[in-house]
């Protein structure tokens, strides 16, 4: 008898263990998907060391909707759907994880363009279809110039000429979009995507830029494996709403790099 129960408790460990795998799979496919910050494209909003789950019932359902795991893209199949399942429409200033329409990375951007819109950057400022994104100013944006996140990245800065462990400075800016949206965007140094070409939005397809301007690979660069370029519709993952924990060590085991202050922040 006693072998029998403790055979009956060994199954219903393994069944247990395997519906729980089979509702952590559902979740991560239909509702929430984790994302961690890998790069600093998106400070002061978002910083390296910071994880999110990416909502995506947002904007409804495609290929994109489904993770890929051991190298494996599930949903590949069903890439060049014309439509979404259950689909609301992206809004401008949205911030947006989607796959790089080349390389099938994540990315994660703020969403500057929809379908027939013109956008223009002249002199670091933002023009959507001729209305500019007005800037005010901010205090500067300062970070300690040091290795950040498990890449041990540098940060870039207004000076070249910071010391390790020094005050790493960025001009900050209030930016609001011709819808009434406001956001924090950085602007340090002079760059070709400081003025661009118009670019008109084709139909299905979405423009986006990081609030890092200089420090950004984006939709003001052609599509390839370094430019974003327009973004498919269908490539769309979900919207990004909340910081739920941050790090700012090269580990998740150095407690004491934790930034509490960011646990649950909302994103802006």
């Amino acid at each position: 008898m006693a072998k029998k129960k403790t055979s009956g408790g060994v199954g219903e460990t393994i069944k247990t263990v395997i519906y729980a795998l089979l509702l952590a799979g559902l979740i991560r496919t239909l509702l929430f998907q984790p994302f961690w910050i890998p790069s600093g494209s998106m400070k002061s909003t978002l910083l390296i060391g910071d994880f999110l789950f990416v909502n995506k019932f947002a904007y409804g359902y495609s290929y994109a909707s489904c993770p890929s795991m051991f190298g494996v893209d599930f949903c590949g199949f069903a890439k060049g759907a014309e439509n979404r399942l259950w689909g609301a429409e992206p809004e401008l200033g949205d911030v947006v994880v989607f796959k790089h329409p080349v390389t099938g990375q994540d990315y994660i951007k703020r969403l500057v363009g929809g379908p027939g819109d013109r956008v223009q950057v002249i002199n670091g400022v933002l023009f959507i279809n001729g209305e500019e994104a007005v800037q005010t100013p901010l205090p500067d944006f300062v970070e300690t110039f040091a290795p950040q996140g498990s890449q041990q990245n540098m940060p870039r800065c207004q000076s070249s000429a910071v010391p390790l462990g020094g005050d790493c400075v960025k001009p900050a800016f209030l930016e609001t979009l011709p819808n009434g949206v406001s956001h924090t965007i950085l602007d340090f140094a002079i760059r070709r995507t400081d003025d661009t070409q118009e670019f008109i939005v084709p139909e299905g397809h979405y423009f986006f830029m990081g609030d890092n301007r200089d420090n950004s690979q984006d939709s003001r660069v052609s599509q390839s494996a370094l430019g974003v370029g327009f973004v498919p519709r269908e490539d769309i993952i979900g919207r990004a709403d909340r910081v739920i924990f941050s790090s700012a060590g090269r580990s998740l085991l150095m407690f004491w790099t934790w930034r509490s202050d960011r646990f649950f922040k909302a994103i802006d």
